[in-house]
């Protein structure tokens, strides 16, 4: 087990970095080529449509609800099992997907209004947001059917291709930014295009390593299996508990709406550099735990299983809160240093700062919530999350409208939104955590007080060492290019250096992170 569980972390965490620099690339040429404004607004929001049922029928209550199912396939019946089930679930998911792929295309100016309320009074943007969701929308069914796949490779243990397929996206943003958008009327609809182009690439790279292992087969819809019949009952609740984030972040887009131009794009920028931690740590970790939390429920015990998701938050812990504290403290010379060019202005850097300082604070509940769900669907209990969910859910709303209302003449109300959102996940985290505990699933073996105190002394450390240079803001403003990412490179490596070393000093080592000596493993 040792091995293994790290080699998969290691594997799937180094192509999603890959991911995520690429990604980073992405987002600083959109923000070089076209800056916050009304038409990149009508692109976020086409984008995010399709995006926001991913999480539901993709990456997210998708997979969460197959995965466990697949493993007790593979138990019981071998290739053969797997293979059935992921031809028939496949089918179901295509069919229903395709489906609803027709109708977003036909009602698409209908949706936007849903979406984004605050277009309804700006009749070009609305337009434009419409055009570019019929091209976006169909990536939904394409990426999909790439989670499917790459759920069954999961299964295997088999992390790489789908940890890779998301560098195929930001690629085709890249190429799509630089190369089509000048040559067209509205450069943004550049990116529209390339949306379906990027999710076609995806599922086509996963095919071949499914063939390799004999697991290949096509799409047979077949309602009635009972296989499907499980996800099915498993992926209802499942939808709504994993894609709370999701939701909250839907509501700041409707809200942000209603704000001055550039409100959206300013929480799409610091979102994304939000999502750099949460991709690299808080997915890789969920993703890899889930089948190996349904194996050790399945086959092997409490003990096991409590064990591997406590060595999950542990990492989480010493990993995650660094990055928490070096977003909110770097906020500036970040998205000063990636950027500030362009388009993009001295006073967008000051207002994406503000939300990137509240997306912060919520990353370590956001990754937790990550870590802490697989912990209920590996043992196919989709009551739980769906009760935290709906709690999370309703304090954002409230937290949302109270924020953007108090807020709403200080110029950063969309901060507010951010705000709301991580407080959000921190109820969310907190409720996960309290239920698997309460029902002794998860069992905190000794010394999370001891790690704790260092872990959070540490930071403090590395927090006096960033302040300086952080809030000398002139002085990333006045360099060029080069200058901020060397400056850059070297705050953050001596903000690392000094939280490690303090971890070190204080008596902490690699070793004690080493995955738990079971009597399964």
């Amino acid at each position: 087990m040792q091995k293994g569980l790290l080699q998969s972390v290691k594997t799937f965490a180094s192509w999603t970095l890959l991911s995520r620099v690429l990604g980073l690339a992405r987002d600083i040429v959109l923000g070089v080529v076209f800056g916050p404004s009304a038409a990149t607004d009508a692109f976020f929001v086409a984008f995010k449509i399709p995006n926001f049922f991913r999480r539901l029928f993709a990456e997210g209550a998708f997979q969460q609800a197959f995965v466990p199912v697949l493993a007790q396939a593979r138990e019981t019946g071998g290739d053969e099992a797997v293979r059935a089930l992921y031809s028939r679930v496949s089918g179901c998911l295509g069919l229903v997907l395709l489906a609803l792929t027709a109708l977003a295309i036909l009602g698409s100016p209908v949706i936007i209004q849903g979406f984004a309320p605050g277009f309804a009074d700006e009749a070009e943007q609305l337009a434009l947001a419409g055009d570019m969701l019929r091209l976006t929308f169909p990536y939904l069914l394409l990426i999909a059917l790439t989670a499917a796949a790459a759920a069954v490779l999961n299964t295997y243990e088999s992390f790489g291709p789908p940890a890779f397929a998301p560098v195929l996206l930001n690629l085709c943003l890249i190429a799509a930014a630089i190369g089509l958008a000048p040559t067209l009327q509205t450069g943004v609809f550049a990116l529209a295009l390339a949306v379906p182009v990027a999710g076609a690439l995806q599922l086509t790279l996963q095919l071949p390593f499914l063939w390799r292992r004999g697991l290949l087969a096509w799409p047979q819809p077949k309602w009635r299996d009972p296989g499907v019949r499980q996800v099915l009952r498993l992926m209802g609740p499942t939808v709504f508990s994993t894609s709370v984030q999701q939701i909250n972040l839907l509501l700041d887009t409707i809200l942000a709406s209603f704000l001055v131009a550039g409100s959206i794009s300013w929480l799409y920028w610091s979102d994304r550099l939000m999502e750099f931690p949460l991709g690299i740590f808080g997915i890789a970790l969920g993703t890899v735990i889930l089948p190996r939390l349904s194996k050790a429920f399945t086959t092997q015990g409490v003990e096991d299983f409590s064990a591997t998701l406590d060595w999950a938050l542990r990492i989480t812990l010493v990993l995650i809160l660094p990055a928490a504290v070096g977003l909110m403290v770097l906020a500036g010379p970040l998205l000063t240093t990636l950027f500030q060019y362009g388009q993009f202005s001295p006073a967008d850097v000051r207002s994406a700062g503000w939300s990137l300082m509240a997306y912060s604070a919520g990353l370590m509940g956001f990754v937790l919530v990550k870590v802490l769900v697989p912990g209920y669907f590996s043992r196919q209990d989709t009551r739980g999350p769906v009760r935290c969910a709906i709690i999370a859910m309703v304090v954002n709303m409230l937290l949302s409208v109270s924020l953007v209302l108090w807020l709403i003449d200080s110029g950063v109300a969309h901060a507010g939104l951010a705000l709301a959102t991580s407080l959000a996940a921190w109820v969310n985290a907190g409720l996960l955590y309290h239920g698997l505990k309460r029902s002794q699933v998860y069992i905190p073996s000794a010394g999370w007080g001891w790690l704790a105190w260092r872990c959070g002394l540490a930071a403090a450390v590395m927090l006096a060492v960033l302040i300086g240079p952080a809030s000398q803001m002139s002085f990333w403003l006045g360099m060029g290019v080069g200058g901020r990412v060397g400056a850059l490179a070297a705050v953050i490596g001596l903000g690392a250096g000094a939280y490690f070393a303090t971890l070190m000093l204080l008596g902490v080592r690699p070793r004690q992170f080493l995955e738990p000596q079971t009597k399964h493993s």
